[in-house]
């Protein structure tokens, strides 16, 4: 009844992103509450039929961002907290009182999913994915995904799908996404093991702040150069970035995280070959340094700016030059044993966020 995010202007989202560098969105059409951001004829709790506000917020942000030349893909939760046919509850949902030993209807919920998604994937034009959420609180349960990722694949066949299940990628799937952490360290606890790890394409996600959401008493606003790292550590693994952003019940973006994303993109305009359209995953990224390759070109990514001597071992290409960034600085490199890579920075070149050099193959 009070959600009225009457300051949400999606054309200004989407120049933001545009700025910013942003290939694609993943916007959050319904998260585990059970709200659904459209006007949704599957449930009548959603944002034109439950809320003041009264508008079709995906209509307009798809819109928006077709305007600028990106791509959209919807965030779903598979999980609900508000559905009876949902229950008994899951890991998460646990401690809501009076509703836990309730019986649930499985097939009636999963034909409510396919409803909503046929409804996303219908009326709003060509949409790039789903990225599914939330089978790790039922992970016993029959979600049928081989049924639901055939309903995606036959209304959009283009229409990527992803999985944050935490797991080895199921059939059907076509790229797999890792949270809050990079393809296979798994430093949660909760996300994905090593090998676990597929071979399908690869995107990390995580945050500018310390939740997804706004969080009133949030306080982790990372850094420009902690944002700038996961991005070239994510290049370094072959992995494109999800980076989230959680607008405030305004629908405003707050002004710190409209500080990174303008930071990110001003960054790209001048560094974005090194990360748009380039290879990871032969040398593993640490906290000195990333590689990605484009063609014959390495470019190593040293995020450490106090490291003036790097030891990069797994290195197994013949170099024929290193240079600074814009050619104009030689940097001394030699090759020990057949694959550790030894490249020395000049003291004149300095940068404290992310210093590239450029090594060509032979």
């Amino acid at each position: 009844k009070f959600f009225n995010p009457i300051d949400f202007y999606a054309k200004i989202w989407a120049k933001l992103l545009k700025n910013a560098g942003a290939k694609y969105i993943t916007f959050t059409t319904r998260h585990h509450d059970g709200f659904s951001m459209w006007n949704s004829q599957a449930s009548d709790y959603n944002i034109v039929k439950a809320s003041p506000f009264k508008r079709d917020i995906v209509k307009e942000l798809v819109e928006a961002c077709r305007s600028e030349g990106i791509k959209v893909m919807f965030y779903y939760s598979l999980l609900d907290w508000k559905r009876n046919d949902y229950l008994p509850f899951g890991g998460t949902g646990r401690g809501i009182a009076g509703r836990d030993e309730k019986k649930g209807d499985w097939n009636s919920y999963i034909q409510f999913m396919k409803d909503q998604l046929t409804e996303l994937l219908t009326n709003y034009g060509r949409i790039d994915g789903i990225w599914f959420d939330g089978h790790w609180d039922k992970k016993t349960a029959d979600w049928r995904f081989e049924e639901i990722y055939s309903l995606i694949h036959k209304l959009q066949p283009q229409c990527l799908v992803g999985n944050n299940h935490h797991l080895a990628p199921f059939p059907g799937e076509d790229f797999q996404m890792f949270e809050r952490d990079l393809p296979g360290e798994n430093t949660t606890g909760f996300g994905t093991a090593s090998d676990h790890v597929g071979q399908l394409p690869k995107e990390v996600c995580g945050t500018i702040a310390g939740s997804w959401g706004f969080d009133i008493k949030d306080r982790k606003r990372k850094s420009f150069h902690e944002v700038l790292s996961y991005l070239v550590k994510a290049a370094g693994y072959g992995s494109n970035l999800l980076l989230n952003v959680g607008p405030m019940p305004n629908g405003e973006i707050q002004d710190y995280q409209q500080e990174r994303l303008t930071e990110l993109g001003a960054w790209l305009k001048t560094y974005g070959e090194t990360i748009y359209g380039t290879e990871g995953g032969f040398v593993r990224p640490t906290d000195d340094y990333a590689l990605t390759k484009k063609g014959n070109t390495v470019y190593l990514h040293i995020l450490n700016p106090n490291k003036r001597t790097l030891m990069i071992p797994g290195f197994t290409y013949k170099l024929a030059s290193a240079n600074s960034y814009d050619g104009k600085t030689k940097v001394k490199y030699y090759q020990l044993d057949k694959d550790i890579l030894v490249v020395q920075v000049p003291e004149e070149l300095q940068d404290p966020n992310d210093l590239i050099v450029k090594l060509s193959i032979k």
